[in-house]
């Protein structure tokens, strides 16, 4: 019988962490992040990262251990993942994954490896010049879309480092991101992986994402950024992130304060959007309702236990 592995995605602001830290304090469990911008260091606010308040003693795995000048795959995730269910299991504690990353669940949940790529900087470093203007980004897009159509449905043609991600894995290997997603799947997996999705509904999502917002801004969102920028040279990716990019811009002078606010706000709605599309693919997941509270919700993912 393969260990269990409980795994709980939804979208951002729907109450992942709230619920993973109760679950954990019941089942003798201890959790991994599936976050892919809660890995970086000295990016707190921004990223609504868990505090060690909120964690209530309970260990938290691939929070905050990453400089946000350094690169952080897929790959990686799926390794350190990997190495933490073991440590985890070793302990005779349940692993929870928690995170509203897709990308990196499926990589778990899924089996999915990418072949060991030879990653060209020179071809990569080339494409994000051409991603820095509107156009240049349109024409990334619509070549990856030509590419790999399946992937780019997934993402938002604003995605500059998944944009990028599609053309550098086909340019390394001569398969598309896709078709290298199915090979992979075919090895099966070592964990009997449990997921469980929060649902919410819609306008009150939205108003969670809005409030979200507002806090991060009254708790030092561009003073963040500001220090990130001073301490470190180059962000390859961590930059990118939502609430980031928009703050760069408005220091830019790009956009207004007031277009920085509801830009960060409209686009961590979009995101979330994208967030449930992609969890909804997975048949297998069992959602949670979350107007039935934390306490109700832990006892439907104890039944499925």
């Amino acid at each position: 019988m393969k260990p269990k592995v409980v795994v709980i995605v939804g979208p951002t602001a729907s109450g992942k962490t709230a619920l993973s830290i109760e679950l954990a304090k019941k089942i003798n469990g201890e959790i991994i992040s599936s976050d892919s911008m809660q890995i970086y260091k000295d990016m707190d606010i921004g990223t609504a990262k868990v505090t060690k308040e909120e964690m209530q003693g309970i260990k938290h795995y691939l929070v905050d251990f990453v400089s946000p000048d350094c690169r952080y795959t897929v790959s990686d995730f799926k390794r350190d993942s990997e190495n933490a269910i073991k440590e985890i299991l070793q302990k005779g504690k349940i692993p929870i994954v928690v995170g509203g990353t897709g990308l990196y669940v499926n990589s778990l949940i899924y089996g999915i490896e990418y072949q060991d790529m030879k990653l060209d900087e020179e071809y990569r470093n080339k494409l994000m010049e051409i991603a820095e203007t509107e156009e240049g980004l349109k024409n990334l897009y619509e070549e990856a879309n030509k590419i790999d159509p399946e992937a780019t449905q997934k993402i938002s043609s604003n995605d500059k480092k998944r944009i990028v991600r599609i053309l550098e894995i086909y340019k390394a290997t001569g398969k598309n991101k896709t078709q290298q997603e199915i090979l992979s799947r075919q090895k099966g997996v070592d964990y009997d992986f449990k997921v469980f999705g929060i649902d919410m509904e819609r306008s009150k999502l939205y108003e969670r994402i809005n409030l979200r917002v507002d806090i991060m801004l009254k708790q030092g969102l561009e003073n963040e950024v500001k220090s990130l920028i001073s301490k470190y040279s180059e962000f390859p990716t961590a930059m990118q992130g939502l609430g980031y990019k928009e703050v760069v811009e408005f220091f830019e002078g790009k956009i207004s304060h007031e277009e920085m606010i509801e830009k960060i706000k409209q686009e961590s709605r979009r995101y979330a959007k994208r967030q449930l599309t992609w969890f909804r693919k997975n048949k297998e997941t069992i959602w949670l309702d979350s107007q039935n509270g934390v306490d109700k919700n832990i006892e439907v993912i104890l039944e499925e236990l």
